[in-house]
């Protein structure tokens, strides 16, 4: 009850809940992707699985803070850098999503082909398997940076609970809008790719601030939004015709 009656909680509370959701746009980019290869009947279960497993995890890790902790100890040395488990986590994490991008961004380059390939490969529980290996990953770097931010654990519990209902409401819209717009989920996933560097770089202490990464991609879909309502508005080309000649001549 202290913590209701305390206003700099509901400052640190307002303030966690908007950064989780900035540090969530990338998870529900990556499920929006995954679970478009399923069959649109079960497209809003598998999403609303992924973003539950993601807030589950989220709320178990908060419990396991010193868990945490001991995966900031250094276990061996690899290019004159100490890598601990939390380094692990995010250079395989920053791989896996290499990788995936890659391959997605193939599919979409083979057109019907590399499509109908990707559909017929995909199940509800392999895509809900993929989404939970990355969970892990955006649940970690979200509850470290939740943890560097507020002290009291009640205060992040309530944020990640918001932050992954929020995410509930305009995941829907979000996927579909990615779904129906080809060049945006190119850009989805060019996204997903750059985010996948930076978590490797982050695993071998080379820290870039993701804001640079957002900020970049943001513009990027700017941009885009402008293009495809300039592409809506552009009239029918012109229809040219043989040129008339008079009697054959």
């Amino acid at each position: 009850m202290e913590l209701l009656s305390d206003p700099h909680a509901w400052i640190a509370f307002l303030t966690l809940t908007g950064l989780e959701l900035v540090l969530g746009i990338d998870n529900i980019i990556f499920i929006s992707i995954l679970v478009d290869k399923l069959p649109e009947a079960r497209r809003d279960l598998a999403r609303r699985i992924g973003l539950a497993l993601a807030m589950v995890m989220r709320i178990g890790l908060l419990f396991l803070l010193a868990w945490i902790s001991g995966l900031i100890e250094p276990l061996f040395t690899a290019f004159r850098h100490e890598i601990s488990g939390r380094d692990l986590i995010l250079i395989a994490g920053g791989l896996f999503l290499i990788w995936k991008s890659t391959k997605e961004i193939h599919q979409l380059l083979e057109g019907e082909k590399g499509e109908a390939s990707a559909a017929v490969a995909a199940t509800f529980s392999g895509v809900i398997l993929q989404v939970t290996i990355l969970d892990i990953v955006f649940s970690l770097d979200s509850i470290i940076t939740a943890v560097g931010m507020v002290d009291e654990v009640e205060v992040m519990i309530a944020a990640v609970i918001a932050s992954v209902l929020l995410m509930m409401a305009f995941a829907g819209g979000i996927g579909r809008f990615v779904s129906a717009h080809p060049t945006v989920k190119m850009l989805a996933l060019a996204f997903l790719f750059v985010i996948g560097v930076v978590l490797i770089a982050d695993g071998f202490d080379h820290h870039v601030p993701k804001g640079y990464v957002y900020f970049a991609m943001a513009f990027s879909v700017c941009v885009e939004m402008l293009n495809l309502r300039m592409r809506k508005r552009v009239a029918p080309p012109v229809e040219l015709r043989d040129r008339y000649t008079r009697g054959g001549g």
